[in-house]
């Protein structure tokens, strides 16, 4: 059965349902209350634990942190974060392909240091630098400050020379690429159109979102439709309610600017033309998260538009193969909700790429040498690759099988990274 949507084959998605909003309304005062409370209590009971823990680690730095922690002036409260692969020899002067990475946390919570075990296998696995940049929070800072914060403080970086970053020669290209999680994931989608980063000789060449939040135009309770419960799967993945989905709304809320047009796609990256992205894209999605069914619309629809670019360009081609855009608002589960309702036989493992209609991933090359990639990720929660998530889970098993698929999609993304984008 083909999967079925509104939008013409091979063109953009544009929701015209009642399930969407075009601007972020101004709610009753008796619910800004009510979401003030609740933001500014979460980040209260967060701050003093990560408060302890910053001195704690600031005298007695635990393994596989970062190897340079750096400011840059105006920046001084967003310290970046710098890991270089184990085997490096710093006083090499050899240039390292290079990954930045933004952490998530809804826009209004966590910071860098969140992601340091993420980073340091990244680093040393796929030989990279990572440099894990920072941004001011929601409700202080709103759309688009962080944007502007990661664009600085990118631009500072690639600046700075005592860092060997593979920055664009006379006759080579640079090597770099932009990874974000969650709120990070749109943050590196929206940094990444930016004219004083896309007109740069060193723009990232590939820009990575993993379990990003790309579409406002769908509030999170309406998006509790777009995935599938696996009640037999262990706690927390077999729960029957999404963790995220509570506290959502009051993150959107935090962030979103009151009256402002959620099809901007600097704010909402799935309405982003494929041409106003890096070259190369990779979009990777929890099946058990209300977020994976945009970030699957997103693959499809810049997929299709960066096709039927390369074709025009090589004169070559047709848009007779494009994918259909799911729609999410379908009344086929299949075509509603990413991934599938039974749960994968194989801990541990990935979903073959191309089966199954491609729901669980595909990796396209176009005629002009562009990719675009999807990856959805089977019985993983939001934030399964991070350990301070997984702590939180009594399940070992949940956990293996978790940090088994980090490991399996991480080799995944640098393969790609190293063969395919920076070859």
């Amino acid at each position: 059965m083909a999967i079925v949507s509104r939008a013409d084959r091979g063109e953009s998605l544009t929701p015209q349902t009642p399930t969407t909003r075009a601007t972020c309304e101004t709610p009753p005062l008796s619910v800004k209350l009510t979401y003030s409370f609740q933001l500014y209590s979460l980040q209260a009971s967060l701050s003093l634990p990560a408060w302890y823990k910053s001195w704690q680690e600031y005298f007695s730095p635990p393994p596989g942190g970062p190897d340079i922690v750096k400011k840059y002036g105006w920046g001084s409260s967003l310290p970046v974060r710098i890991f270089f692969p184990a085997d490096h020899d710093k006083t090499s002067p050899k240039p390292l392909p290079t990954v930045f990475t933004i952490h998530g946390g809804g826009f209004c919570l966590g910071t860098n240091r969140d992601d340091d075990e993420y980073n340091r296998f990244l680093a040393d696995s796929q030989k990279v630098l990572v440099v894990s940049l920072n941004y001011s929070k929601s409700p202080a800072a709103v759309f688009p400050r962080p944007v502007h914060d990661v664009e600085k403080l990118y631009l500072a970086v690639i600046a700075d020379q005592s860092l060997p970053i593979a920055r664009a020669g006379p006759d080579t290209s640079s090597r770099i690429a932009v990874l974000g999680f969650s709120a990070g994931g749109n943050l590196a989608m929206a940094m990444s159109q930016l004219p004083s980063i896309k007109g740069s000789p060193n723009a990232p060449s590939a820009a990575i979102s993993v379990y990003g939040t790309l579409d406002f135009t769908r509030d999170s309770m309406v998006k509790l439709r777009n995935r599938f419960y696996k009640p037999a799967l262990p706690l927390p993945q077999g729960a029957r309610m999404d963790s995220l989905a509570g506290y959502a709304t009051v993150y959107d809320w935090s962030y979103i600017p009151y009256g402002h047009d959620l099809k901007d796609p600097l704010l909402c990256p799935v309405f982003a033309p494929a041409e106003a992205l890096p070259k190369h894209t990779y979009f990777i999605a929890a099946e058990l998260d209300i977020l994976g069914h945009e970030s699957w619309r997103m693959a499809v629809r810049v997929g299709n538009e960066a096709k039927k670019r390369a074709n025009k360009a090589k004169g070559t081609g047709s848009l007779s193969d494009a994918r259909d855009v799911p729609d999410a608002d379908s009344k086929l589960d299949r075509v509603r909700c990413v991934g599938k309702r039974a749960s994968n036989k194989r801990k541990g493992y990935l979903e073959d790429l191309g089966g199954d209609e491609d729901r669980f991933g595909w990796e396209d090359v176009y005629a002009d040498g562009s990719s675009v990639n999807w990856l959805c990720v089977p019985d993983v929660l939001h934030g399964f690759d991070h350990i301070n998530v997984q702590n939180q889970w009594e399940s070992e098993e949940s956990k293996a099988d978790a940090q088994l698929k980090t490991k399996a999609y991480v080799e995944r993304v640098g393969k790609w990274l190293h063969n395919v984008v920076w070859k």
